[in-house]
């Protein structure tokens, strides 16, 4: 998935805010987009989405001073569609920055901060794509949460909020790491909203270990006017699994990678998502899950509902290693057109060394279907209800694959919010 030649649209804007003095991460990834730059759709991994139209918007630092009442009003917002109570844990961040006044910590995990400008050798390659390179140079905050052994850290609500009210568009590069320890569990809600021009590009870096389970529900409902880059980097250990769901409803421009690697027997790793897209939205998903080890499953399933003028993107390679016998991997891409204006992109691939596996993958586009219309409106159902009911259904089963009820019912509660907002 790496860019490696130089054929994208300079990012000094972006380099130019960045210090990296002394820290060999930070100048290694400086390094690589000083010489790739932002990817345009010759690069390979970036076919579909181009980063040219941002090297043109004058991104500068986003402020610590934001607007209080507009800000607490999207918290608001967040809380009520996430439906986990108004006692619930939460971790806030606004401009990329930890709000401690607005965040109420959980008990029995340990949570911190990424120290302003630190950035310790993580594991992640900074230069594995551009996305973490971007993130690597810029980030100066972030959540530090760690699950200890054998604790149940329930429900934690992550919430991201933007806001640049009339001043210059801005930018900020939260990264987070969660480390679930061995038999830990925990049920991540993950919301980002905002209103403004700004980017939003945070990096997540995940560690599952042996028999811990992480399920963590990503809800993406940027401002209209936002781009969202977001990348994710998951290790998953024996017995381990990491429960991911994407769901795709903001932003002008959204992108959210996901790199999962299986690496120890028994490992699973599911990660589903939805993008409801309307206007002139572009969204893509892409993943690369890759089974290191023997005995793994990995489960991927994408549903895209696109109308007026928006255009989704899902780009999802499995790759199986040699020693990755007995792999058991499954992907389906599944779109729902419903407007002529509206186009998918689709790019499964397979990459197997292995010789005994279970690999299959797919990828169906389609309109809502006539005669089920028919049937539904013969049975005296107006129009406008008989779609919905058929768009609900086809949202319906991949929704219902996330584990964790909590987080299921989150999910199901802001996809309502958005049809009524967007469609009813």
């Amino acid at each position: 998935m790496n860019a490696i030649a130089p054929v994208g649209v300079n990012a000094s804007a972006f380099l130019d805010r960045g210090d990296v003095t002394g820290n060999a991460q930070r100048q290694k990834a400086a390094d690589f987009l000083r010489h790739v730059g932002l990817p345009r759709v010759g690069v390979e991994a970036w076919k579909y989405t181009s980063l040219r139209a941002l090297a043109d918007v004058p991104f500068t630092a986003a402020p610590h001073a934001t607007d209080d009442k507009a800000v607490d009003t999207l918290l608001a917002e967040i809380e009520t569609i996430s439906g986990l109570g108004a006692g619930a844990s939460r971790v806030v961040f606004v401009n990329g920055y930890f709000d401690a006044g607005r965040s109420r910590l959980p008990r029995g995990v340990r949570v911190s901060t990424l120290a302003a400008g630190t950035l310790s050798d993580d594991g992640i390659d900074p230069v594995g794509d551009v996305t973490t390179a971007l993130n690597t140079v810029l980030a100066r905050d972030g959540l530090d949460l760690v699950v200890p052994a054998g604790v149940d850290g329930g429900c934690l609500l992550l919430v991201s909020i933007g806001q640049t009210g009339e001043a210059e568009p801005v930018s900020f590069h939260p990264r987070h790491r969660i480390v679930v320890e061995k038999g830990g569990r925990l049920a991540l809600l993950d919301a980002s909203a905002g209103r403004g021009q700004y980017l939003h590009n945070p990096l997540y870096d995940i560690a599952v270990a042996d028999e811990g389970y992480l399920s963590h529900a990503r809800v993406q409902a940027e401002g209209r006017q936002a781009v969202h880059l977001a990348v994710s980097h998951a290790r998953v250990a024996a017995g381990g699994v990491y429960d991911s769901f994407t769901l795709t409803l903001g932003a002008s421009l959204s992108r959210h990678e996901v790199h999962a690697g299986l690496t120890q027997p028994g490992a699973s790793v599911h990660v589903n998502g939805a993008q409801l897209l309307s206007g002139h939205q572009h969204g893509d998903l892409t993943s690369v899950i890759t089974h290191a080890a023997p005995d793994c499953v990995s489960r991927q399933t994408i549903k895209n509902v696109l109308s007026d003028h928006a255009r989704g993107v899902f780009q999802g390679k499995i790759l199986v290693e040699r020693i990755a016998q007995k792999t058991d991997g499954y992907q389906m891409n599944q779109a729902l057109l419903l407007s002529d204006g509206a186009e998918i992109d689709a790019k499964p691939e397979l990459e197997i060394y292995a010789d005994d596996v279970k690999c299959s993958h797919g990828a169906t586009v389609g309109a809502l279907d006539d005669d089920q219309l028919f049937y539904l409106r013969s049975r005296g159902i107006p129009d406008a209800a008989a779609r919905s009911i058929l768009i609900r259904a086809f949202l319906h089963d991949v929704v219902d694959q996330i584990d964790d009820q909590r987080l299921k019912d989150s999910l199901n509660l802001a996809v309502e919010a958005w049809w009524t907002r967007e469609v009813a």
